[in-house]
Order: structure tokens, then sequence, then C-alpha cells
């Protein structure tokens, strides 16, 4: 596994990195399952991992947008959560809402539309600006990160055999696979030997039915919420004593605060708590970390 970090010298507040850093890009490159493992293993000398959810955004660069991921790459490292979606005519698509209405300026069900039909349609950055950008395909996607990034993919009505028709071979070896129940995890561990798995342990009633499903830990990475809880804390550490990492997202609570000020210092209150891992729709504003 090679992890390429260039020197960036950016100038001002946190928050202003977007427009001030420079444009040499950063990777993560996994090569095989082995270094994707490795990436995930937990150790207390690794420094927080961020990742883009939604695959991430900024001012002018769509959520779940190839160009959006691109560019929070020439500014760090990061892995990105994306939300594929099926079209009537059975295509993925990157898309996190059921419906076009929100991310775009066509409007109805993603899959009332075919794929032919959707490449019409122009997505909006967070502000509601309309922008060239076009929706991608997951194909698209997962090609242009093979040597650049790690996909956490989350699961929007899509059959789980079609992932597993996927991600069978050898063709992408930088998966992660969110699941939203024992039974998904066991369906995909029981077909799929080299992707990562991302389950919510929550609780120590979560971790339990983990390891009765008979998944080793060096398949899982830990959704433990919205923050580190103190209540939870030997439970953090038995997860880690396992080589697992703790993975909070903040998309509902720190990234909400208005400015980005008040989400920098909603950043530092979280990683005062020691995540090893950060889930957040702007990755770009974690650059100083």
């Amino acid at each position: 596994m090679k992890i390429s970090i260039p020197v960036v010298l950016c100038i001002g507040m946190l928050f202003s990195v977007e427009y001030l850093c420079g444009q040499n890009s950063t990777s993560v490159q996994i090569g095989n399952f082995e270094e994707l493992q490795e990436y995930f293993r937990y150790d207390e000398s690794k420094a927080v991992i961020i990742s883009g959810h939604r695959g991430g955004m900024l001012p002018g660069y769509p959520e779940n947008s190839i160009e959006a991921m691109e560019k929070t790459l020439t500014i760090l490292p990061s892995f990105f959560e994306i939300d594929p979606r099926l079209t009537k005519d059975s295509v993925l698509v990157l898309m996190h809402d059921n419906t076009l209405d929100r991310t775009t300026n066509m409007k109805g069900k993603v899959s009332d539309y075919t794929y032919d039909e959707l490449k019409k349609a122009r997505l909006k950055d967070r502000q509601g600006n309309l922008t060239d950008l076009r929706i991608p395909t997951l194909k698209e996607a997962l090609d242009w990160g093979k040597d650049k990034t790690i996909f956490n993919m989350d699961n929007k009505e899509i059959p789980w055999s079609r992932y597993v028709e996927i991600f069978g071979g050898d063709e992408y070896p930088n998966i992660v696979l969110s699941v939203r129940s024992m039974e998904e995890l066991t369906y995909y561990y029981q077909r799929l030997d080299h992707v990562m798995f991302c389950v919510a342990i929550h609780t120590e009633e979560d971790l339990k039915a983990f390891e009765e499903t008979g998944v080793p830990f060096d398949r899982l990475i830990a959704y433990v919420g919205y923050t580190m809880d103190e209540k939870y804390s030997e439970m953090y550490k038995y997860l880690r004593s396992n080589g697992v990492m703790c993975f909070i997202s903040i998309h509902p609570t720190q990234d909400k605060k208005k400015t980005d000020l008040e989400r920098v210092k909603g950043y530092s209150e979280e990683l005062m708590k020691k995540p090893d891992i950060i889930e957040t729709d702007y990755p770009a504003l974690f650059i100083n970390y």
C-alpha cells in the first residue's frame, strides 16, 4: 500500500482551504485485500482517517459526483461513502435520495427514468446552485477511484446479489460494504472474501450480535454512532484490542452548524474524543488535522 501526501501550504482561515490550497493530488492506493485490511487495522499511532459522506462536497462540487471526490483529493487523502441507486433499466448511478428533486434540475424518482434519460440531468451543489456536472454511474466512479481512494458503499434498495455480482472478482480491491443488519453482513461474508464491512456497533448488544455471526474482526470497521460516548469506552477498548477502528459520522451533528468556523470548532470537540475515522460532508475542512 502506498499513501502519497504532498506538502500543501495553506494561508488564512481553515475554512478558506478550498480556495487557497494547491492543486496537487493526494491518493490512497490499495492494490489488494491485505492492503485494505492494513489500512483499516487499528493502531494508536495512526492519524485519524477522514471519510467524505456522499462523496464529500464543496461549493460548486455536488454530492455523489466524481468531481467532488477528485477535488477533495487535491486537498487531503480521503475515502468516500457513496450511494448507488438503480435506474428504470437497472443501471447503477450515484444518488442519495430516491428522487431527483433536491440534487438535480429534474423531478421524480430515479427508478422512473432510464439511464439515457438521466444523462440530461445536471447536478446542484449544496447551496442549490446548478452546475454542468452530471449523474455518474457506479462503474464510472469505481473505475475512476481504483488507484486513488477507497469506497464505502451504502445500499439504497440494491439487491444484495447485485453487489456480490459486482465485487465477486478481484477488479476492485478498495471496497467497504456498509450493512444494515447481521443478516446482510452474513450474506456478503459467505460470498465475498475481499471486502471490508462497516457494521453498526453502538452497544454491547450489537457487539455480541456481531460476534455471533462468526465474521472475523479483521473484516470489521465498527460504526459507533455520531460521537464517541464515554459510557462505551470499554467496548471501544475491546474493539481496538482486536484491531478494529471506531468510526463516527458527524453529518447530522457538527456538519449542521451554520458556518465553517462553527463546524471546525465542533470538529475539534469530536477529535478530542479520539475516534479513528470521521465521516463528514466537508472533508476539506479537516486539512489542518
